[in-house]
């Protein structure tokens, strides 16, 4: 059996309650959800901007899956979550641009996303992910 090992970067924002970034378990590393946050400042960034705030998010998504030792290729699901509707377009375009400047080959990650509220105001998308080493 694989010990669980919990995975912390500087390169992504710090957890603000009681969760890690993320977890490795043998082969496979799940990350907690985030945000559009700064990893050097904790502020959210790009208020009102659904295409920035989704570009940032992954960029904190990737940090951590990096630092369990993956790479975004390794990454099998990623789940999006908005706070409205009328946002998924251009969430979807930042999004794509994101995953495919960051993927080789044809196979992109598996993609659930879910309209709901999120914990802070400011937030219109968190993401979180899972990869397979």
């Amino acid at each position: 059996m694989s010990e669980k090992i919990e995975i912390r970067t500087t390169g992504a924002p710090a957890p603000a309650h009681t969760f890690s970034q993320g977890v490795r378990k043998g082969s496979f590393v799940q990350v907690s959800g985030q945000g559009p946050v700064d990893p050097a400042t904790s502020e959210y960034l790009y208020p009102g901007d659904v295409a920035a705030q989704t570009t940032r998010t992954l960029e904190n998504v990737k940090a951590i899956v990096e630092a369990g030792g993956a790479t975004f290729d390794d990454v099998v699901m990623l789940r999006v979550y908005l706070t409205k509707r009328e946002d998924f377009s251009t969430m979807n375009d930042a999004y794509g641009a994101f995953v495919s400047a960051h993927t080789s080959g044809d196979v992109l990650p598996s993609r659930t996303t879910v309209f709901t509220g999120l914990p802070r105001e400011e937030m219109l998308v968190e993401i979180d992910a899972v990869a397979i080493v």
